[in-house]
């Protein structure tokens, strides 16, 4: 591969690496390069406004879950119903969200964020004031319908932020979302439960602060989009599809066995230590927010670790690593199951970003696509689990149901047959 200097631009300033799959594309020799193009810095202020909406976000999504027992005193609910308050919720989340991706690949809309989050905002005080079930059920449409137009944008945004930092950009993006998700018990024992379901209408300042910092995302964002488009591209060698479609599939299969556990956590994760060990309201949310700042605290290492070394190591990792800690926490004293759940939220949570990113670097140029599809399966997942766990938890109980999750996360052995991405499209190039 011959590479042409203009200009008087140094060598070292000279791109040989796709931003869609940083290095894959430069080893294979099927980079066309242009003279002219620098390295864009990452944005780390970009990254750190767009995770930070991604906070507000899904602290105000997370007080849906955290309020639970709350809604099922008020409301004389039974575990299917909540489950179906989650199913409504997070399908309303996931069907809409690879739609999204997939328009929005095409007909960039920056300032889409600020106008879904607008919708989540109408959910919350819905729910504060929802008089009888079927308007909890629309309100956590409503919720879920702001998630779908956030997360693919964002997402995208985050992207854009990286200068090749992939990995490292999707955990800053993740790690907010992750973080206000383990917020939202802790307000909801601090706020909602003692001051009741209108409460939550005082926390409506979450998604009003998260609209103003979208409205300066989407500047910058539509700034990004008016630039002249630079020339001469790089083009990464296209992957056999054969290879593609096995890789999805097994990538999905490893979604559904992280997502199916955490939602049995996530989602009921308090009424199993209520019920065991006979503790309170209070004391059961405060060992959720364990489990899910140990999760924020994980989705930090996953994306830059995964830059380093390579995203199917960090995968293998994070989810078959989980097994024996799930395995063993049906099995724990209180005290134990505080710490296990701390160690398996930790492990578990490097795995979205590693395979997010992967499955960008399979289809390079369908960023929004490929977020919305596995935020979307994430929600959707996540839903069906909730569903489906609820109505086990009603026939058998609620410790049968974390008994059957510990055995989820042995399905990451299914990371043996992901290939090497580089090494792959190294063949395609010699083919």
């Amino acid at each position: 591969m011959s590479v042409r200097h203009t200009n008087g631009a140094k060598p070292e300033q000279v791109i040989a690496a796709n931003q869609d799959d940083a290095g894959s594309a430069a080893q294979s020799g099927e980079s066309r390069v242009s003279a002219t193009n620098v390295p864009e810095k990452t944005a780390f202020r970009v990254l750190g406004t767009i995770s930070l909406a991604h906070f507000l976000n899904d602290t105000t999504q997370s007080l849906i879950l955290a309020i639970y027992p709350l809604l099922k005193s008020n409301f004389a609910l039974s575990f299917v119903q909540l489950g179906l308050l989650t199913f409504v919720y997070q399908m309303s989340a996931s069907v809409c969200q690879p739609l999204v991706g997939r328009y929005t690949d095409k007909n960039p809309k920056p300032y889409s964020l600020p106008v879904g989050m607008g919708f989540t905002l109408c959910g919350l005080l819905l729910m504060a004031f929802a008089p009888a079930y079927g308007w909890l059920l629309l309100a956590a449409s409503m919720v879920g319908l702001g998630s779908s137009v956030f997360h693919p944008e964002s997402s995208r945004v985050a992207h854009t932020a990286a200068g090749g930092r992939f990995g490292l950009a999707q955990s800053i993006f993740q790690v907010g979302g992750n973080a206000g998700t383990s917020a939202g018990p802790l307000l909801a024992a601090a706020i909602v439960v003692p001051l009741g379901q209108r409460s939550l209408a005082l926390l409506a300042i979450l998604p009003l602060a998260a609209i103003i910092f979208l409205l300066m995302i989407s500047r910058w964002a539509a700034e990004r989009q008016r630039r002249p488009k630079k020339a001469a591209s790089i083009t990464a060698q296209p992957l056999p599809r054969a290879a593609i479609v096995r890789s999805m599939l097994i990538l999905f299969m490893l979604m559904f066995s992280k997502h199916f556990y955490m939602s049995s956590i996530s989602n009921y994760f308090t009424f199993y230590l209520m019920h065991k060990f006979h503790v309170s309201t209070e004391v059961s949310q405060l060992y959720l927010f364990v489990f899910l700042f140990a999760v924020a605290v994980g989705t930090v290492a996953g994306g830059p670790i995964g830059d380093r070394i390579g995203r199917k190591y960090v995968i293998w990792v994070s989810i078959l690593g989980t097994a024996p800690f799930s395995l063993a926490l049906p099995y724990l004293n209180f005290f134990w199951t505080g710490v296990f759940a701390f160690i398996i939220g930790l492990i578990l949570a490097s795995a979205f970003s590693a395979i997010l990113v992967f499955a960008q670097e399979l289809l390079p140029g369908n960023v929004g696509t490929i977020a919305g599809l596995f935020f979307g399966l994430a929600f959707g997942l996540g839903g069906i689990g909730a569903a489906v766990l609820g109505k086990l938890a009603d026939m058998r109980g609620i410790e049968f149901v974390y008994s059957l999750c510990s055995w989820l996360p042995l399905l990451g052995l299914l990371t043996v047959f992901l290939p090497d991405v580089r090494k792959l499209r190294q063949k395609a190039t010699t083919s």
